[in-house]
């Protein structure tokens, strides 16, 4: 069960796609010349997505959160597992002392369990494959959201996600808005956390 541990750094978590179409000049379409140029003062951005997953604070409750589930499914599996071979090491042990009916009787009954925890195995896996998955969106759907927000205050076109997996390999770091975004998704994220607790406040003052 050790691929129940979450590894969620490798996470691909923010995947803005930018497609440039750059001077297509001298080329015809049905009989007529098309051209396509980027903007002059276009204007773009990249935020590194090992500081998002480092300092945001969504994600570490999240993950906090995922990684103490996980091992508690663990700890079930395990016991279950232990169970299971206690069943068989006592099947073994007592072998000699069963008649063949009953040795075949109790090889039905273990193989029968053995196949229940093997599903049982898989359904955990699954459901933790899930719960990455959800994250995973929830991330995307969150930061993508404020850098929306974040671009259009700023005049920003593009944003970039740079790391190890993307084909930015340098960019200087005047337009490395990470910490900005970082701070912005925080803030929001704690208004997010205060309203449960202004709403059950009010709900005490009624009373």
């Amino acid at each position: 069960m050790k691929n129940l541990s979450l590894i969620l750094n490798a996470i691909l978590l923010v995947a803005v796609a930018v497609l440039f179409y750059l001077h297509f000049s001298g080329k015809k379409q049905s009989g007529s010349e098309s051209s396509i140029t980027a903007p002059a003062d276009l204007k773009f951005a990249y935020i590194k997505s090992d500081s998002i997953l480092k300092h945001y604070d969504y994600f570490k409750d999240q993950k906090t959160i995922l990684e103490a589930k996980g091992k508690k499914l663990e700890q079930d599996l395990q016991t279950r597992g232990q169970s299971l071979q206690n069943e068989i090491n006592s099947y073994q042990k007592n072998l000699g002392n069963l008649t063949i009916g009953q040795a075949k009787a109790l090889e039905e009954d273990l193989g029968k369990k053995q196949q229940n925890f093997r599903l049982y195995q898989q359904s955990l896996e699954q459901e933790v494959a899930n719960d990455q998955a959800k994250l995973t969106e929830a991330l995307y759907t969150r930061i993508t959201s404020f850098l929306k927000k974040y671009a259009e205050g700023s005049g920003l076109q593009i944003v970039l996600k740079y790391d190890q997996t993307s084909d930015v390999l340098y960019g200087v770091p005047g337009i490395d808005i990470s910490k900005d975004v970082v701070t912005g998704l925080n803030e929001e994220y704690k208004t997010e956390k205060q309203k449960p607790l202004k709403a059950d406040s009010a709900k005490t003052n009624k009373k």
